[in-house]
Protein backbone atom coordinates (compact mmCIF):
# COMPACT_ATOMS: atom_id res chain seq x y z
CA UNK A 1 0.00 0.00 0.00
CA UNK A 2 1.62 3.74 -0.92
CA UNK A 3 1.27 6.70 1.16
CA UNK A 4 -2.09 8.10 1.54
CA UNK A 5 -2.88 11.21 -0.42
CA UNK A 6 -4.78 14.18 0.48
CA UNK A 7 -6.31 16.83 -1.75
CA UNK A 8 -7.43 20.29 -0.79
CA UNK A 9 -10.41 21.58 -3.57
CA UNK A 10 -11.64 25.49 -3.19
CA UNK A 11 -15.11 26.16 -5.02
CA UNK A 12 -16.77 29.59 -3.96
CA UNK A 13 -15.61 30.69 -0.83
CA UNK A 14 -12.73 33.08 1.14
CA UNK A 15 -9.96 30.47 1.58
CA UNK A 16 -10.46 30.69 5.39
CA UNK A 17 -10.94 26.99 6.27
CA UNK A 18 -7.95 26.24 3.63
CA UNK A 19 -5.98 28.62 6.10
CA UNK A 20 -6.73 26.79 8.92
CA UNK A 21 -5.52 23.88 7.58
CA UNK A 22 -1.93 25.64 6.89
CA UNK A 23 -2.04 27.15 10.51
CA UNK A 24 -2.04 23.85 12.06
CA UNK A 25 2.05 24.34 11.39
CA UNK A 26 3.36 21.80 14.40
CA UNK A 27 0.32 19.51 13.84
CA UNK A 28 1.19 19.20 10.37
CA UNK A 29 4.76 18.65 10.26
CA UNK A 30 4.01 15.50 12.34
CA UNK A 31 1.59 14.19 9.31
CA UNK A 32 4.18 14.85 6.64
CA UNK A 33 5.82 12.11 6.56
CA UNK A 34 2.50 10.17 6.60
CA UNK A 35 1.35 11.91 3.58
CA UNK A 36 1.11 13.19 -0.07
CA UNK A 37 -0.21 15.79 -0.82
CA UNK A 38 -1.76 15.40 -4.29
CA UNK A 39 -3.28 18.61 -4.56
CA UNK A 40 -3.56 21.73 -2.57
CA UNK A 41 -3.06 24.91 -4.92
CA UNK A 42 -2.76 26.87 -1.50
CA UNK A 43 0.14 25.94 -0.29
CA UNK A 44 1.57 24.52 -3.51
CA UNK A 45 1.45 24.48 -7.38
CA UNK A 46 2.48 20.57 -7.29
CA UNK A 47 -0.01 18.51 -8.83
CA UNK A 48 -0.30 14.74 -8.62
CA UNK A 49 -2.70 12.41 -10.22
CA UNK A 50 -5.97 10.87 -8.99
CA UNK A 51 -7.25 8.94 -7.12
CA UNK A 52 -7.04 10.68 -3.94
CA UNK A 53 -7.41 8.77 -0.48
CA UNK A 54 -8.90 11.94 0.83
CA UNK A 55 -10.48 14.96 -0.60
CA UNK A 56 -10.89 18.32 1.40
CA UNK A 57 -13.60 20.65 -0.11
CA UNK A 58 -14.19 24.08 0.89
CA UNK A 59 -16.90 26.32 -0.65
CA UNK A 60 -20.36 25.97 -1.99
CA UNK A 61 -21.20 25.42 -5.61
CA UNK A 62 -22.33 28.42 -7.70
CA UNK A 63 -21.26 27.77 -11.30
CA UNK A 64 -22.37 24.84 -14.12
CA UNK A 65 -18.14 24.60 -14.42
CA UNK A 66 -18.48 24.14 -10.10
CA UNK A 67 -21.31 21.46 -11.18
CA UNK A 68 -19.01 19.05 -13.37
CA UNK A 69 -15.51 19.91 -11.29
CA UNK A 70 -17.25 18.41 -7.87
CA UNK A 71 -18.60 15.80 -9.58
CA UNK A 72 -15.43 14.65 -11.43
CA UNK A 73 -13.53 15.32 -7.81
CA UNK A 74 -16.42 12.74 -5.82
CA UNK A 75 -15.14 10.37 -8.80
CA UNK A 76 -11.80 10.96 -7.73
CA UNK A 77 -11.87 10.62 -4.15
CA UNK A 78 -12.01 7.37 -1.88
CA UNK A 79 -13.37 9.87 0.95
CA UNK A 80 -14.67 13.27 0.58
CA UNK A 81 -15.25 15.83 3.32
CA UNK A 82 -16.83 19.25 3.07
CA UNK A 83 -15.30 21.79 5.30
CA UNK A 84 -16.73 25.24 6.26
CA UNK A 85 -20.11 26.61 5.66
CA UNK A 86 -20.10 27.58 2.81
CA UNK A 87 -19.55 23.92 1.83
CA UNK A 88 -21.60 22.32 3.95
CA UNK A 89 -24.61 25.50 4.07
CA UNK A 90 -23.88 27.84 0.79
CA UNK A 91 -22.22 29.96 3.08
CA UNK A 92 -22.62 33.98 3.15
CA UNK A 93 -23.18 33.96 -0.67
CA UNK A 94 -26.20 31.77 -0.52
CA UNK A 95 -27.73 35.42 0.35
CA UNK A 96 -28.78 36.03 -3.41
CA UNK A 97 -31.07 32.52 -3.23
CA UNK A 98 -33.48 34.97 -1.56
CA UNK A 99 -32.88 37.42 -4.42
CA UNK A 100 -33.77 37.22 -8.36
CA UNK A 101 -30.48 36.26 -9.87
CA UNK A 102 -31.04 38.26 -13.38
CA UNK A 103 -32.02 41.54 -11.15
CA UNK A 104 -29.05 41.86 -8.99
CA UNK A 105 -26.77 40.33 -12.04
CA UNK A 106 -28.05 43.63 -14.26
CA UNK A 107 -27.45 45.75 -11.29
CA UNK A 108 -24.04 44.60 -10.21
CA UNK A 109 -22.41 43.81 -13.69
CA UNK A 110 -22.21 46.26 -16.84
CA UNK A 111 -22.32 43.27 -18.80
CA UNK A 112 -24.50 40.09 -17.45
CA UNK A 113 -24.60 38.21 -20.11
CA UNK A 114 -20.75 37.27 -19.61
CA UNK A 115 -21.46 35.93 -15.80
CA UNK A 116 -21.66 31.99 -15.70
CA UNK A 117 -23.57 31.70 -12.41
CA UNK A 118 -26.45 30.04 -11.04
CA UNK A 119 -29.94 30.74 -9.40
CA UNK A 120 -28.80 29.42 -6.41
CA UNK A 121 -25.54 28.83 -4.16
CA UNK A 122 -25.69 25.35 -3.14
CA UNK A 123 -23.67 23.12 -0.72
CA UNK A 124 -21.94 20.08 -1.43
CA UNK A 125 -23.98 17.73 -0.66
CA UNK A 126 -27.14 18.68 -2.60
CA UNK A 127 -24.85 17.20 -5.36
CA UNK A 128 -22.64 14.19 -4.66
CA UNK A 129 -22.45 12.03 -1.55
CA UNK A 130 -20.35 13.40 1.06
CA UNK A 131 -18.75 11.12 3.86
CA UNK A 132 -18.64 14.19 6.56
CA UNK A 133 -19.54 17.37 7.02
CA UNK A 134 -17.16 19.67 9.24
CA UNK A 135 -19.13 22.84 10.07
CA UNK A 136 -17.74 26.17 10.86
CA UNK A 137 -16.46 29.42 9.75
CA UNK A 138 -14.18 28.85 9.63
CA UNK A 139 -13.64 25.79 11.17
CA UNK A 140 -12.08 24.18 14.17
CA UNK A 141 -8.29 22.97 13.63
CA UNK A 142 -8.29 19.94 15.94
CA UNK A 143 -11.75 18.91 14.43
CA UNK A 144 -9.84 19.28 10.97
CA UNK A 145 -6.47 17.22 12.13
CA UNK A 146 -8.48 14.45 13.96
CA UNK A 147 -10.72 14.06 10.59
CA UNK A 148 -7.54 13.94 8.50
CA UNK A 149 -5.73 11.55 10.89
CA UNK A 150 -8.82 9.00 10.88
CA UNK A 151 -9.42 8.98 7.71
CA UNK A 152 -5.78 8.29 7.15
CA UNK A 153 -6.25 5.46 9.84
CA UNK A 154 -8.97 3.91 8.04
CA UNK A 155 -11.33 4.66 11.34
CA UNK A 156 -14.40 6.97 11.68
CA UNK A 157 -13.34 10.76 13.11
CA UNK A 158 -14.51 10.97 16.59
CA UNK A 159 -16.22 14.49 15.59
CA UNK A 160 -19.15 15.20 18.52
CA UNK A 161 -22.91 15.73 17.57
CA UNK A 162 -23.55 17.48 20.80
CA UNK A 163 -24.78 20.57 21.57
CA UNK A 164 -22.57 24.06 22.47
CA UNK A 165 -24.42 23.39 26.12
CA UNK A 166 -22.03 20.70 26.56
CA UNK A 167 -18.81 22.52 25.82
CA UNK A 168 -19.86 25.59 28.23
CA UNK A 169 -20.43 22.86 30.96
CA UNK A 170 -16.70 21.29 30.26
CA UNK A 171 -15.49 24.50 30.21
CA UNK A 172 -17.30 25.22 33.79
CA UNK A 173 -18.46 28.26 31.98
CA UNK A 174 -21.96 29.71 33.78
CA UNK A 175 -24.67 29.77 31.36
CA UNK A 176 -25.70 32.84 29.70
CA UNK A 177 -29.35 32.29 29.85
CA UNK A 178 -30.25 31.08 32.87
CA UNK A 179 -27.71 33.37 35.00
CA UNK A 180 -28.60 36.79 32.66
CA UNK A 181 -31.11 36.61 30.36
CA UNK A 182 -29.31 36.18 27.41
CA UNK A 183 -31.09 34.58 24.26
CA UNK A 184 -28.37 32.08 23.48
CA UNK A 185 -29.03 29.39 20.19
CA UNK A 186 -26.21 27.23 22.01
CA UNK A 187 -29.03 24.75 23.16
CA UNK A 188 -29.70 23.92 19.05
CA UNK A 189 -26.10 24.69 18.00
CA UNK A 190 -23.79 22.02 17.04
CA UNK A 191 -20.43 22.18 19.67
CA UNK A 192 -16.60 22.76 17.99
CA UNK A 193 -15.87 25.75 18.45
CA UNK A 194 -15.32 25.47 22.47
CA UNK A 195 -17.73 27.47 23.22
CA UNK A 196 -15.95 30.73 22.69
CA UNK A 197 -18.81 33.09 22.77
CA UNK A 198 -20.43 32.31 26.01
CA UNK A 199 -17.30 32.27 28.01
CA UNK A 200 -16.75 35.63 27.42
CA UNK A 201 -20.54 36.80 28.46
CA UNK A 202 -22.57 36.61 24.91
CA UNK A 203 -24.97 33.97 23.43
CA UNK A 204 -24.04 31.76 20.73
CA UNK A 205 -25.28 32.86 17.18
CA UNK A 206 -25.20 29.18 15.93
CA UNK A 207 -21.79 30.01 13.58
CA UNK A 208 -21.72 25.99 13.81
CA UNK A 209 -25.28 25.15 12.56
CA UNK A 210 -27.91 22.72 14.12
CA UNK A 211 -26.50 19.87 16.32
CA UNK A 212 -26.81 16.21 15.57
CA UNK A 213 -28.88 15.54 12.13
CA UNK A 214 -26.41 16.65 9.14
CA UNK A 215 -23.87 14.08 10.81
CA UNK A 216 -26.92 11.23 11.20
CA UNK A 217 -27.39 11.91 14.54
CA UNK A 218 -30.76 13.76 15.78
CA UNK A 219 -31.50 16.91 14.51
CA UNK A 220 -31.95 20.08 17.79
CA UNK A 221 -35.10 20.18 19.29
CA UNK A 222 -35.47 24.08 18.21
CA UNK A 223 -39.07 24.40 19.18
CA UNK A 224 -38.72 24.03 22.63
CA UNK A 225 -35.88 27.10 22.23
CA UNK A 226 -38.44 29.37 20.80
CA UNK A 227 -40.24 29.88 24.29
CA UNK A 228 -36.87 31.46 25.84
CA UNK A 229 -35.70 33.45 23.09
CA UNK A 230 -38.97 35.35 23.24
CA UNK A 231 -38.57 35.58 26.92
CA UNK A 232 -34.95 36.97 26.73
CA UNK A 233 -36.33 39.81 24.56
CA UNK A 234 -35.94 38.33 20.61
CA UNK A 235 -39.11 39.32 18.38
CA UNK A 236 -41.55 36.51 17.34
CA UNK A 237 -40.96 37.08 13.90
CA UNK A 238 -36.84 36.96 14.23
CA UNK A 239 -37.19 34.06 16.02
CA UNK A 240 -39.54 32.42 13.31
CA UNK A 241 -36.78 34.10 10.56
CA UNK A 242 -33.89 32.82 12.24
CA UNK A 243 -35.38 29.27 12.16
CA UNK A 244 -36.50 29.02 8.66
CA UNK A 245 -32.66 29.87 7.77
CA UNK A 246 -31.08 27.98 10.67
CA UNK A 247 -32.27 24.12 9.84
CA UNK A 248 -32.66 22.70 6.42
CA UNK A 249 -35.88 21.50 8.66
CA UNK A 250 -37.24 24.82 7.45
CA UNK A 251 -41.19 24.18 7.08
CA UNK A 252 -41.39 21.60 10.25
CA UNK A 253 -39.56 25.20 12.66
CA UNK A 254 -41.84 27.82 10.49
CA UNK A 255 -44.80 25.60 11.95
CA UNK A 256 -43.16 25.41 15.21
CA UNK A 257 -42.55 29.11 15.46
CA UNK A 258 -46.36 29.48 14.14
CA UNK A 259 -48.02 27.04 16.83
CA UNK A 260 -45.90 28.90 19.69
CA UNK A 261 -47.46 31.97 18.85
CA UNK A 262 -50.82 30.59 18.88
CA UNK A 263 -50.31 29.12 21.82
CA UNK A 264 -49.61 32.46 23.60
CA UNK A 265 -52.75 33.68 22.73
Amino acid sequence: MGTPRLAVWKFSSCDGCQLTLLDCEDELLALAGKIEIGYFLEASSRQLPPPYDLSLVEGSIATTADLERIRRIREQSRYLVTIGACATAGGVQALRNLASLPEYQAVVYARPEYIDSLDRSTPISAHVPVDLELRGCPIDKRQLLEVITAYLADRKPDIPAHSVCFECKLRGTTCVTVAHGTPCLGPVTQAGCGAICPAYGRGCYGCFGPMGGFNGEGGPNTRALLPLLRRDGVAEADAARLYRTFNAEAPAFAEAARQATEDDG
